[in-house]
């Protein structure tokens, strides 16, 4: 690995992607980077084009590429513009990359990140879909490969920072007796239950302590999102799910904790802030400044905590259920769900039916067996298909 790091962030125009950007702008002296990529937001990707230079960015399609390229050699910039997955790929396993940040939201991101876990490269994965969807077969290759896995969802990351460093012998050989995954518990934490059947797109993605996304906002408000990270805790840490335990700590302060049986609980503590995630994976073993306020334990005050109710949050039940169940189920969970909250983005449907139309889709199809990435895509193929049986039937 050469003195000044390459890094490709894929996303770079969502809250992870520009985050990193922030993080590595601090460090021009350790950080260069190499490759952006942006979805919907090209205009955005044009100027952080114009501040970062990297060698490569990359867009959706032919169309984007050709009118951002005419763009960017206006103004006397020499980036080529690639595009498609073909072109995520390139730039997440080019031989000159040391470090990619895999921040694409959803599905999208599963072929790039492996493709840059296949060359051997430090991934810092914020994309948890990809180890959602094909959780044996993505840390199979990262056996295979000898790449470097590194947590940045601010839970796992905590996770990882409170961990023995021979954590991989297995979590009951190095004394740990459970993982303590904490939720916020989002915006309707506390909204009676009668009342999430009304609730808006724009509710459900005014999260009360973190700043993101629509799509993870209300992944964030059904608790899917923490499902999603049971998920990923299983896989990243060689968990089983009745190891993990999830916990409402509404401060978003404590980040996670690790229980020891000699009883010990280790937790990381800090901001809510995800530069602090970012810089600790960029700089792995080492620390660096990621730009966040130290923490005021005397501003925060308090520290509270609860046991989340799945009636309420249904999700996060069907979460652990898919887990549990293995093979395609967790790669149908994750599409259902992609399914479902378009369409409440789009009020089409409500809150509530979330969860609903994601149950009806895992009870229609039997589990499969997964042993190829083929299997996974035709899993999510199937679990789009039914959800939108199931939408044109509501």
């Amino acid at each position: 690995m050469s003195a000044v790091q390459r890094i490709t962030v894929l996303g770079a125009t969502g809250s992870i992607g520009l985050s990193t950007l922030d993080v590595i702008a601090r460090h021009p002296e350790r950080y260069r980077v190499f490759a952006l990529s942006g979805f919907s937001r090209l205009a955005e990707l044009r100027v952080l084009c114009l501040k970062h230079r990297p060698r490569y960015a990359v867009v959706p399609d032919a169309q984007a590429a050709r009118t951002l390229q005419g763009s960017l050699q206006a103004d006397g910039l020499d980036t080529q513009v690639l595009c498609g997955e073909e072109g995520l790929c390139a730039v997440a396993a080019d031989a000159e990359v040391d470090c990619v940040m895999a921040a694409i939201v959803g599905a999208a991101g599963l072929r790039p990140t492996l493709a840059a876990v296949q060359a051997g490269k430090k991934v810092l994965l914020a994309n948890k879909e990809a180890l959602v969807m094909s959780g044996a077969l993505f840390m199979q290759a990262v056996r295979s490969s000898g790449a470097v896995l590194l947590p940045i969802d601010s839970e796992h990351n905590a996770i990882f920072q409170c961990l023995p460093g021979d954590y991989a012998r297995g979590l009951q050989q190095v004394g740990v007796r459970r993982v303590l995954l904490t939720a916020s518990g989002g915006p309707f934490r506390e909204t009676p239950l009668a009342a999430l059947e009304h609730v808006t797109p724009e509710q459900a993605c005014a999260h009360p302590n973190w700043s993101m996304g629509r799509k993870i906002s209300v992944d964030s408000a059904s608790m899917m999102n923490k499902g999603l990270e049971l998920i990923e805790a299983c896989w990243l840490f060689d968990a089983r799910p009745e190891q993990i335990e999830v916990v409402i700590h509404r401060q978003s302060v404590i980040h996670s904790l690790v229980d020891y049986v000699d009883g010990s609980v280790l937790a990381q503590l800090g901001n809510p802030d995800m530069r602090t995630p970012i810089a600790h994976a960029l700089a792995w073993p080492e620390r660096i400044d990621s730009g966040v306020s130290p923490l005021d334990l005397f501003t925060v005050g308090r520290l509270d905590f609860e046991r989340p109710d799945e009636q309420r949050f249904p999700c996060l039940r069907l979460a652990r259920e898919a887990v549990q169940a293995g093979g395609s189920a967790p790669a149908m969970l994750n599409a259902a769900n992609e399914v479902a909250v378009e369409a409440f983005l789009q009020g089409r449907i409500r809150f509530i039916d979330i969860a609903r139309m994601i149950e009806s889709v895992l009870n229609a199809q039997p589990v499969q067996a997964v042993e190829a990435l083929d299997a996974v895509f035709e899993a999510d193929a199937q679990a789009r298909a039914l959800a939108g049986e199931w939408l044109a039937g509501h």
